[in-house]
């Protein structure tokens, strides 16, 4: 009996739990070198979007375009980004991560080398498209590589220094293509991403590891679906204020193909056994939020980048350079709170707290920009752009980061390819809305304020008089008429602030549907 209660009291304790270690997915020899290299792999895709654009009155110049035709050389590399994005996950699993990386961008600085030497109109589209395919696989391989080579306390840091390239990128790139064009010439818009692609490619053949592959059958149909309804999207969206919308046909055909193929590929993603997308992303709540986030962000502050660049050189008189450096600080506030929320969620602070204050923090902002008006100065461009700079970068990462959380490692870049694809989404469809409400509603206050235009309204300028002096009365009337476009369209913008202001504000509450962060 002594030798049993022996054995009894010497009985080892229960084994506690092991514990969870904060190792990398998959070690590198040198992190340091490999999140440049991606950073600045991710950072060149981003700029490429906006820098073209500063071009595009030279570029129509020089290969003998029309107003209506240069459109193409942005809408090619839309298209081409959008259909080829979904396969991003696909195309990983079954060829590799690393050796996808490296051809995308390989593929990106040669279509950019292309695209600088480019003679004529039809050579300049073909290569946007062959850029727009290699661009869209370097965002989400970026991201996911970023997550898998870094160790769990430390990914909502990594994700705040990806998420700084993709919000500055639009800032920086009108700026420096603006530069590039008026102190060199447009085809150093393109010719620029050689020397630093060259650098990424030497660093990621370098140090870039490579996941192991995963067999997956490749879903055609779907994939057919989704590329006809992004790809009708994206056309209706780009060549929509050309043609009138839909007082044309060609509007109803992409109409028709976008809103059949997201039905069927609905569907299609539903019930098949194998489709294009793991069906439990979707099951992941935090995951589906945050695309819905990331899409109402695409809507509402990448809009707002793209009007006010505009409304600054047309209304108030900045140039290229200028406009720039009032929109900088916008670029600071960001970078700010990425750090700042990159800290709290590594002590564990509940992001979904980071997210609602960054979207009223936003909302607030844009509330202010509707009160501007004509005679506003500098400050209130400055102040009100880093203000909302900071909500940006509140909402940014703790987004990413509550996204990525639940998901297992081998669904990373699928998931980054559809968070990437929401947000290039939303920033279409709310860039081409806000410039047409702007556009329609500029018409509308222009006929009201014209309508006041009267010889009895006490101006400085007699109007029933004015045809007595003939040539200088139409001086006087068209410098009367270019005042009220003026004020029209200043008009136009403080409502699209308006309404950028409110669904801001809307979007809010769905934030405490995600779930919060596991204690361990």
């Amino acid at each position: 009996m002594a030798s049993v209660a022996g054995r009894r009291t010497s009985a080892a304790p229960p084994a506690a739990a092991p514990a969870i270690e904060d190792v990398a997915q998959l070690p590198v020899r040198n992190h340091a070198l490999l999140v440049f290299g991606a950073m600045s792999a991710s950072l060149m895709q981003v700029l490429d979007v906006t820098i073209a654009n500063v071009a595009i009155p030279h570029m129509q110049a020089s290969l003998s375009a029309t107003p209506d035709t240069i459109s193409w050389v942005l809408t090619s590399y839309i298209v081409a980004s959008a259909v080829a994005m979904p396969i991003t996950g696909w195309l990983a699993d079954r060829y590799g991560s690393r050796r996808l990386f490296i051809i995308s961008v390989a593929l990106f600085v040669l279509a950019s080398m292309l695209c600088g030497i480019a003679q004529n109109l039809e050579q300049m589209v073909i290569f946007r498209a062959l850029q727009g395919v290699g661009g869209a696989f370097i965002g989400p391989l970026s991201q996911s590589c970023l997550l898998d080579t870094t160790k769990p306390s430390r990914q909502p840091q990594m994700i705040a220094l990806w998420g700084m390239g993709v919000i500055i990128g639009p800032i920086v790139g009108p700026v420096l293509g603006g530069y590039l064009t008026e102190m060199l010439n447009w085809r150093w818009v393109f010719f620029v991403n050689v020397p630093m692609g060259a650098v990424c490619l030497a660093i990621l053949i370098a140090e870039l590891p490579n996941r192991p592959l995963r067999q997956r059958r490749f879903d055609l149909f779907g994939f057919a679906m989704v590329a006809i309804a992004l790809a009708s999207l994206q056309l209706l969206l780009d060549r929509g204020n050309a043609v009138d919308w839909f007082a044309s046909m060609e509007s109803w055909i992409y109409g028709v193909l976008a809103l059949s193929g997201f039905w069927i590929a609905a569907i299609h993603l539903a019930t098949s056994r194998e489709p294009l997308f793991d069906r439990r992303l979707f099951a992941d709540v935090n995951f589906t939020i945050a695309m819905v986030f990331l899409l109402i962000v695409g809507m509402t502050m990448f809009a707002t980048i793209a009007l006010l660049p505009p409304m600054l050189q047309r209304l108030f008189g900045y140039d290229v350079i200028d406009t720039g450096m009032v929109l900088m600080p916008r670029g600071v506030g960001v970078l700010i709170t990425m750090q700042v929320a990159g800290i709290l969620l590594r002590k564990g602070f509940d992001g979904r707290w980071m997210v609602a204050l960054g979207f009223l923090i936003a909302a607030w902002s844009l509330h202010d920009m509707a009160s501007w008006s004509l005679e506003v100065d500098r400050y209130h461009f400055v102040v009100t752009g880093f203000v909302q700079g900071l909500g940006i970068g509140l909402v940014f990462i703790p987004l990413n980061a509550i996204a990525f959380t639940t998901l297992p490692p081998m669904l990373r870049t699928d998931g980054a390819s559809l968070m990437n694809l929401a947000r290039s989404v939303g920033s279409s469809v709310g860039i081409s809305a806000v410039i047409t409400l702007a556009a329609n509603n500029m018409q509308r206050y222009h006929a009201v304020l014209a309508e006041n235009i009267t010889p009895q309204l006490g101006t400085a300028v007699d109007l029933s008089t004015l045809d007595r002096y003939q040539s200088y009365g139409e001086v006087v009337l068209s410098m009367i008429d270019g005042e009220v476009t003026r004020q029209a369209a200043m008009l136009a913008y403080l409502d699209d602030f308006r309404l950028m202001s409110w669904l801001t504000l809307a979007i809010v509450p769905l934030v405490f549907l995600m779930r919060g962060p596991q204690r361990r």
